[in-house]
């Protein structure tokens, strides 16, 4: 390729990558929001719930969680491993800023762990098998996720099911994007980080 080309495709790639960036740190406000303001019922000094499955509800944070995974693999794909690293500590810090004080340490410890799961499966798969280490990351990482906050803030995994469903419905709402962009990635020479 020629010199034009190749800054094209750096800039493209910088671009999208701060976006990615800037839509993970937003995801960790929102669910904040989300979990204490929108549900389809909100319990008394607790969380606001969604419907995930038939008889099965989760706190509606649970949506922008599964979301976030998702984009922290993206950001690793245009903006690089270090700048991933960098996000998933700065969520964890807004995460410990945000998080309602009853749940602040289970909050913080799970997006880290879980954000570090994600990277820790992602990170081998992701130059060969994009669209199926985007899948399996955000899975191992929404298991991860959902395990430690449950465990650390109730000291039970019995809404484990709703926690995972919930997230998972953003993973799979995301997956044809996620393909969208390998197969452009291909056709433009966009390769990964």
């Amino acid at each position: 390729m020629n010199t034009l080309a190749d800054a094209s495709i750096a800039r493209r790639r910088l671009v999208e990558g701060l976006v990615a960036l800037c839509l993970f740190g937003l995801t960790i406000p929102a669910a904040n929001w989300l979990i204490g303001h929108l549900g389809t019922t909100c319990v008394p000094n607790g969380p606001c719930l969604i419907p995930v499955a038939p008889g099965i509800d989760a706190p509606s944070g649970v949506l922008m969680i599964g979301l976030a995974l998702v984009l922290r693999d993206i950001v690793q794909r245009r903006l690089g491993a270090g700048m991933a690293l960098a996000a998933i500590i700065a969520g964890a810090v807004i995460s410990a800023f945000l998080a309602p004080p009853a749940i602040v340490i289970a909050s913080t410890l799970a997006f880290l762990l879980s954000e570090l799961a994600d990277f820790a499966v992602y990170t081998p798969l992701q130059r060969h098998r994009f669209v199926l280490a985007v899948a399996l990351s955000s899975l191992v990482g929404l298991l991860v996720d959902s395990a430690v906050f449950l465990f650390i803030a109730f000291g039970s995994l019995d809404f484990l099911a709703g926690q995972v469903i919930g997230k998972a419905w953003m993973v799979l709402l995301a997956m044809p994007i996620v393909h969208w962009l390998r197969r452009r990635d291909a056709r433009l020479g966009l390769v990964p980080a």
